[in-house]
């Protein structure tokens, strides 16, 4: 399995590809459902998302597509492709590492020192 060196940067991207996985999204739809999900305690900005879904469009991993929307407004969706999904194992693989090394330093730690 190939690391990534900040894994907790990586956990936007292993979101996002979680989101797509189980349907087609527009941007701000993402962000809205996140925070929802996360029950407010994380909020996606833009300047987050859009720059990791167009270097997911650009490695294959979604495609886009625009639509209109209810109110006569063209919006852009994003579809997962197989190759997207592909990563989202990979991602999900190494959050699942990444967490369980966590958890191991977290169970052996002791209790908070005294004040000096």
């Amino acid at each position: 399995m190939k690391g990534e060196k900040n894994p907790l940067a990586g956990s936007t991207t292993l979101l996002v590809l979680s989101l797509l996985s189980r349907s087609d999204m527009y941007g701000y739809q993402m962000i809205a459902e996140l925070e929802a999900r996360m029950d407010r305690t994380f909020t996606m900005k833009e300047g987050t998302l859009y720059p990791i879904l167009h270097a997911l469009e650009n490695q294959g991993a979604l495609k886009s597509y625009q639509k209109e929307a209810p109110s006569g407004k063209l919006r852009k969706y994003y579809h997962i492709t197989k190759k997207g999904l592909s990563l989202l194992e990979e991602k999900k693989e190494e959050w699942t590492v990444f967490t369980q090394k966590v958890n191991a330093v977290l169970a052996e730690a002791g209790p908070a020192p005294e004040p000096a």
